[in-house]
């Protein structure tokens, strides 16, 4: 039996600023608990305004902010300029699963509404936080937050995988625009984590996600990766170059043997 992966060594992250947008619940609220611990200056939003994470210590901004509208994720970034500083990390969380079921069977509304926030979210997110590092003379660490399902079309995921598939090429083509400017981006899968929208997962018919035996599965074996073990490695890939992924594209190990 090989030995699960170690926790990463985070360095030293007190007073770096993050947003992490889509940060009411999940992994978004997940990681903003575990950034507070490690000593980060958080700046959260959703769609309702989230509470700052408990026991929070440091400075915290939050928001209600619609990431689809793109004034209202630029005045966010204003404000968090304005109240904790230049921003270090910026972190596209926000997104939708829809319903999952074939596309013949897709409302037109839902699709709309995925794509404006997995994809014109992410486009939002992205514009603001590079003329937000360009303004300061460029650099900082970009994450879109994507998903195994943006490599392979499954039955049931269409309108979702196509949506990360897009994170995926918006990330890449970002991660060009940018060389000269010192930004670096990375579009990172996080592997499976329980959360409310894994949950979802797991209460969809199987006539209409086939593959959901899997899901369920793991459900039964507790085989996630915990949000702290996510965090961990956001943290040291953005701040500790020596150990971050090569490419772009990349995912976080998993916890647990499966």
């Amino acid at each position: 039996m090989s030995a699960e992966p170690q926790r990463p060594t985070v360095p030293n992250v007190a007073g770096r600023v993050v947003v992490i947008t889509g940060a009411s619940r999940g992994i978004g609220a997940g990681l903003a608990a575990r950034f507070a611990e490690l000593g980060m200056h958080l700046a959260v939003c959703a769609r309702h305004r989230p509470e700052p994470p408990p026991g929070v210590h440091g400075p915290v901004v939050t928001a209600a902010v619609d990431v689809t509208d793109a004034d209202a994720v630029d005045e966010l970034a204003r404000r968090v300029d304005d109240e904790l500083g230049p921003i270090d990390l910026w972190i596209n969380n926000a997104g939708l699963l829809g319903p999952l079921r074939p596309v013949r069977d897709q409302a037109p509304a839902d699709n709309t509404a995925l794509l404006a926030v997995n994809v014109g979210g992410v486009l939002n997110g992205s514009a603001t936080y590079i003329r937000h590092r360009r303004a300061h003379g460029g650099g900082g660490v970009l994450v879109n937050v994507s998903s195994g399902a943006a490599r392979r079309g499954m039955s049931g995921w269409g309108p979702y995988a196509a949506s990360k598939a897009a994170v995926e090429r918006i990330s890449e083509a970002v991660a060009e625009e940018e060389a000269d400017s010192g930004l670096r981006v990375l579009a990172v899968a996080p592997g499976v984590v329980d959360t409310a929208m894994q949950a979802a997962i797991r209460a969809t018919p199987e006539a209409d996600f086939p593959d959901v035996a899997r899901f369920r599965r793991l459900g039964e074996t507790g085989a996630f990766n915990d949000v702290d073990w996510v965090a961990d490695h956001l943290a040291t890939w953005a701040f500790d170059e020596t150990q971050a992924p090569d490419a772009v594209l990349c995912r976080v190990p998993d916890q647990h043997e499966r």
